[in-house]
């Protein structure tokens, strides 16, 4: 992994400081009535001590009333302020959840990708389980806060009490916190590499599920299980290691409040066996000593809570500190232009120069599958301007002079496995739902069976990844995609190669029909494609090494003929 940013040394406390900052007025709010929540349940207690020592010199029904209606008045206090407390923290938590997952989720989907190397599987795991956990300090804050009034309220009655009751309370709590603290640095780095694990385990299940196909294809399924066992089996072994961490920190903080709260008890009793303090102040010791264990424990377990949290918000931190892997320009080509390629080295490309005017219809006959991929990769814009030598012209402008959303506008480029995905074949087809072409890309593409085999036609739904369609149902369900964007320049990357001959044969001459006046290159060795284009451009080890139409290539050329001919 790269470092992400050096000029921020701590990003990730940078992400909860912007996750509190802008949660202040809901943050506020809830302390104030958690606050008020854990100070009534502190005068549950101190309300019983006080009955105790009132009832015993005044034995009245309206002493008694009046007791039962302070109860009364503090359990409603509890339940109401608890009630809209939690309330609120927790729609704040789930809000700033939510802003996190958007935010790793634009960085994964901006135009321009980020210097991170994070696989989609663990992309998606930041986005998901780091974002909930990072959103977390909205509500761990106002609980500390509120745990630490109840700690204090207990300490100063107790110390009204007797002195000695308060101070043990003080130093108890600031030794059971000095103890976890140390221990709450271990669950931090545990929890580190347990989540770096299961990203990695998420990313191999997203690799496998994808390439599901072609492993049962050669028999390799057993293997990429194997391989995801291991994965996940270190997953599983660390997941182990931090619930062993956690529980021996719940363990020992349980203990330890435990004891504190023993120690304010017994010394209660020993201060009001040696007449020190009253009858009623020893119930509300005892009652304080059984209260003060909750708040004791909740303040004891935040700081595992932090830890989590900024151990998530260092992983999102992965992603949104990454620099852009390149500076895209700002200008826009002019529409309607061409297309150039110049002296372009990259990959399989040695050099590679040609020109595609505007309007022109050119297929692009290469012989070795790395160079077809490498081209198509460097027209994308999938490979930076600055990490490959020679230029890339869209309309008589350098493309490193371009934004990179005003080149896709003007320039699509189809790779030849097109993502399918869940929805309908209509939104497949035009996910903007902009595209005013639909019913001529789906005729141009040959889908037409497609949709007249299902009684919802268009809204037919596809299931994700198009796994109820056929290898060339989703081959035509992308070309009718790349057609309804209705582009300046339109490259298509091996578009044929799933249908049939027939089928190829009709879809060559819709493409060239449909993208008449229009920019088109195809990268293909379909002879129908070939044929339809106004002249074919032979790549053969990494440069352009004949150009003519397909017919007179065929006529002279035995190299493209034995490339070509099926």
């Amino acid at each position: 992994m790269k470092n992400p940013d050096t000029q921020r040394p701590r990003p990730g406390a940078d992400i909860l400081r912007t996750a509190l900052r802008r949660n202040v007025g809901a943050m506020v709010r809830g302390t104030v009535l958690m606050g008020l929540y854990q100070a009534g349940e502190t005068a549950f207690p101190i309300a019983l001590g006080l009955i105790v020592e009132h009832t015993m010199q005044d034995r009245s029904p309206a002493a008694l009333g009046l007791s039962i209606g302070a109860l009364a008045l503090i359990i409603t206090t509890v339940s109401l302020s608890w009630r809209f407390g939690m309330r609120v923290l927790q729609k704040a938590n789930t809000t700033e959840a939510h802003r996190w997952r958007v935010r790793v989720a634009a960085c994964g989907l901006q135009p321009v990708a980020r210097d991170v190397d994070l696989k989609s599987g663990e992309v998606l795991t930041i986005a998901t389980e780091d974002a909930d956990q990072t959103a977390d300090i909205v509500e761990v804050v106002p609980l500390l806060i509120s745990s630490l009034v109840a700690v204090v309220v207990a300490a100063l009655a107790l110390g009204l009490a007797d002195i000695r009751l308060g101070l043990l309370v003080i130093v108890g709590t600031v030794a059971i916190l000095s103890v976890l603290a140390v221990m709450s640095r271990r669950i931090g780095a545990s929890t580190r590499e347990q989540q770096a694990r299961v990203a990695r385990a998420g990313a191999k299940v997203a690799d496998l599920i994808t390439g599901l196909r072609p492993l049962h294809g050669f028999g390799g399924n057993h293997a990429a299980f194997g391989s995801y066992r291991k994965v996940s089996t270190d997953a599983k072994r660390q997941a182990i290691t931090v619930a062993r961490v956690n529980g021996a920190y719940a363990g020992t903080a349980l203990a330890l409040n435990a004891v504190l709260a023993a120690a304010v008890s017994l010394t209660a009793g020993w201060l009001a066996f040696d007449g020190r303090i009253t009858i009623g102040e020893l119930v509300m010791a005892v009652g304080l000593a059984q209260f003060i264990i909750e708040p004791l424990k909740m303040f004891s377990e935040m700081p595992k809570y932090v830890m989590t949290a900024r151990a998530s918000a260092e992983r999102m931190a992965l992603v949104l500190s990454a620099p852009p892997v390149t500076t895209p320009g700002s200008q826009s080509p002019a529409p309607g232009g061409g297309l150039a390629v110049d002296g372009v080295r990259h990959g399989a490309l040695r050099g590679l120069k040609f020109q595609v005017a505007a309007g022109e219809f050119v297929a692009i006959a290469v012989y070795q599958p790395r160079a077809a991929a490498d081209l198509a990769a460097v027209l994308a814009v999938n490979v930076a301007p600055d990490a490959y030598e020679g230029v890339v012209r869209l309309g008589e402008q350098p493309i490193a002079e371009l934004s990179v959303e005003a080149v896709r506008e003007h320039m699509l480029v189809n790779p030849y496995d097109g993502e399918i995905f869940a929805g309908t074949l209509r939104t497949n087809i035009d996910p903007s739902g902009t595209s005013r072409t639909i019913p001529e890309a789906v005729e141009a593409s040959m889908l037409t069976d497609v949709v007249a085999l299902h009684r919802d036609g268009l809204d037919y739904a596809v299931r994700d990844r198009g796994a109820n369609l056929s290898g060339g149902q989703r081959q035509r369900l992308s070309l009718a995609r790349a057609l309804a964007a209705d582009t300046d320049v339109l490259v298509l990357h091996n578009p044929t190669t799933a249908v049939d001959a027939v089928t190829e044969q009709l879809i060559a001459r819709n493409v060239a029909k449909s993208r008449r006046g229009r920019t088109t290159v195809v990268i293909t060795s379909s002879p129908a494609l070939l044929d339809a284009a106004d002249r074919v451009l032979v790549l053969d080890e990494g440069v352009i090494t004949a150009e003519d139409t397909h017919r007179n290539l065929l006529a002279r050329d035995a190299g493209y003929c034995l490339a070509v001919a099926r």
